[in-house]
């Protein structure tokens, strides 16, 4: 099994510091090989921010030059001095607006590579992943992780790193250049970032929780909203809507109040950075006033320090904004990366055999197999299911009939012992020849979006329109796609709404036929039929069924009734086997449920 119950742990803050570590490498391997391919564009992009920073910087000390030394010599008549200050504070604030805008496109470009491959990572891995794990792990939770969790990402890309990367190399560029130019003023300003590295410190220890806090609380309120409306038939069938609104209300009321928490802690951390600059600034205007009055410091050199003190802070309310991106970021990133280190409990086979000409036969042989290790489904099973044959599955539920099928068709892999086609265990075989030897169709007939043609043509993607015609012909749905408003050219719109429930079971069997399996597993298909759609099913079965294996699971007896062999399944045991006729005889369970059948009908 997959290790599902580990993603779904990461929804919890609670964890032990292994377990964050654990996280936070994973975190890191992903974030590696994201970076990986791009790291070019990464180091180019590096080099033109560190200009471009060192460009802006240089405007004050360009200005401080410009009073002591362009000032003076303009007054004796010698303007070259301040024109050389003018032409470099300009040139340099050239270099320094251009360089930014480029900065800003590179950083564009290595974000949206970045968020391709992460999405592309992400879309393709869930779909590898094998039926326990989407059994498991709600699709709420699935698309939180394509949708806001990315979403964070991306916003930690597209602004948050500019603003650290930028604010981090203008405040060490300001540091230096103030030492250069007063080394008094630097130390001041040295002494104000205790205070500053206090209230950070501060303000992370209590940011890191409120922040985790809100993406769990947003990706709680995604999961409620996308299942509501996923299950919107059930919500209006048990009128579940005002207990929707109550649940959703406490979801909208938790997630107001994290932001809450995260807003109250920016009113404290903003201001406090306002005062600490205030203060620094008032100091080093004190200490350099003195100065200039005692002869000590030119005039500009102090109003370059002003500047610089200025300017310093202004970066640090931006990296604090960036902490907020980063927070959320980082626990997007631990969820996703979480799913991405999900392995598939059914893997493709390393060395795998193809299966040239397959006649159908299937066997069990040795078959245990269990959803949790403490809770076996099918004990010890053997089973031989000859080629061509068409065996029936019928018992009460939970007797293990979906089980058996969800094991002929690879879904999982059984616990000990093998599942075999043609003497080929399908651990073994080719995923390609496994899927064009083996077709399920299931109670639930999913359509895609597209029209009638393009989802019958699924089972055959080559397939020409005369062969969907005569697929849909064959099992009984030609007559009601003709109806329908463009015929095969009709948009059955998502999940197939302009078509009933059991138009689209029809449609579902049209691409299964379509697909011409050696083996055909039909689960509970014809649940949603009515009478007169089942009996053209049947008919449609019965030509379709000819020489190849097909597995029925039926509730319905009168579905039973084509099978050449029926097996009676009581927890996870075949308890009677034989031909439809000769357990109807009998007195078994088969007889009783024949009986019964058979009754309802007078």
């Amino acid at each position: 099994m997959s290790g599902v119950t580990g993603v779904e742990g990461e929804e919890r803050s609670d964890y032990s510091k292994a377990e964050s570590r654990q996280i936070r490498q994973r975190s890191l391997r992903l974030l590696g090989s994201l970076i990986r391919p791009v790291r070019s564009k990464v180091a180019l992009t590096m080099g033109v921010v560190v200009v471009s920073t060192a460009a802006q910087v240089a405007g004050p000390a360009f200005i401080a030059f410009g009073i002591d030394n362009g000032l003076p010599a303009a007054m004796k008549q010698d303007w070259m001095p301040l024109w050389m200050t003018v032409i470099g504070y300009l040139v340099t604030g050239i270099i320094g607006a251009t360089l930014i805008a480029w900065y800003t496109v590179l950083t564009a470009r290595v974000s949206q590579a970045i968020l391709f491959d992460l999405r592309k990572r992400v879309f393709l891995h869930t779909q590898r992943l094998s039926l326990d794990f989407h059994e498991s792990y709600t699709s709420g939770r699935i698309i939180a992780r394509q949708t806001s969790d990315l979403d964070a990402i991306r916003e930690l890309l597209d602004s948050g790193i500019n603003q650290l990367v930028q604010g981090a190399l203008y405040m060490l560029f300001i540091a230096i250049a103030l030492f250069s130019l007063d080394w008094v003023s630097g130390l001041v300003l040295l002494g104000s970032l205790i205070p500053l590295a206090a209230l950070t410190r501060w303000f992370q220890m209590r940011s890191q929780m409120f922040f985790r806090d809100t993406r769990t609380a947003s990706a709680r309120l995604i999961v409620q909203f996308v299942e509501t409306m996923t299950g919107i038939r059930a919500v209006k069938a048990f009128r579940k809507e005002k207990r929707n609104e109550k649940e959703f209300g406490e979801f909208v009321e938790e997630y107001r109040s994290s932001n809450f928490k995260v807003i109250q802690l920016f009113g404290i951390f903003d201001p406090g950075l306002v005062l600490i600059g205030n203060i620094a600034l008032a100091v080093i205007l004190l200490v350099g006033g003195l100065r200039v009055a005692a002869g000590g410091l030119e005039i500009g050199a102090l109003l370059a320090a002003l500047l610089y003190s200025r300017q310093f802070f202004a970066p640090a309310q931006e990296m604090a904004m960036f902490y907020n991106s980063y927070q959320s970021a980082a626990a997007a990133l631990e969820k996703i990366s979480g799913v991405l280190e999900e392995k598939p409990s059914v893997p493709d086979p390393t060395r795998p055999i193809d299966l040239r000409k397959a006649s159908g036969r299937v066997s069990f042989e040795d078959v245990e197999f269990a959803y949790k290790a403490d809770r076996v489904i099918l004990p010890t099973f053997d089973l031989e299911i000859p080629a061509g044959q068409t065996i029936a599955l019928v018992g009460s539920t939970g007797a293990g009939k979906s089980t058996l099928a969800k094991l002929i068709s690879r879904f999982y892999d059984p616990t000990t012992g093998s599942v075999s086609l043609d003497g080929v265990d399908l651990r073994k075989l080719h995923p390609k020849d496994l899927r064009r030897a083996i077709v399920m169709v299931t109670q639930e007939a999913y359509l895609f979006s597209g029209t009638v043609a393009d989802n019958i043509a699924l089972g055959k993607p080559e397939a020409t329109r005369d062969e969907i015609v005569r697929a849909a012909k064959a099992v009984g749905a030609h007559e009601f796609i003709e109806s329908l408003p463009n015929g095969y050219d009709t948009d059955v719109n998502k999940r197939g709404g302009r078509v009933s429930a059991g138009q689209r079971q029809l449609l579902s069997f049209a691409r299964a036929f379509i697909a011409d399996p050696v083996v055909l597993i039909l689960d509970e298909a014809t649940a949603s039929l009515d009478i007169p759609s089942e009996r053209l099913v049947q008919e449609g079965l019965q030509t379709l069924l000819a020489d190849r294996t097909a597995i029925i699971i039926a509730h319905r007896l009168s579905t039973v009734a084509i099978a050449d062999r029926v097996l009676v399944m009581e927890h996870g045991q075949i308890v009677e086997d034989g031909t439809p006729r000769d357990l109807i005889a009998g007195t078994g369970r088969f007889a009783q449920l024949h009986a019964a059948w058979r009754d309802s009908l007078v």
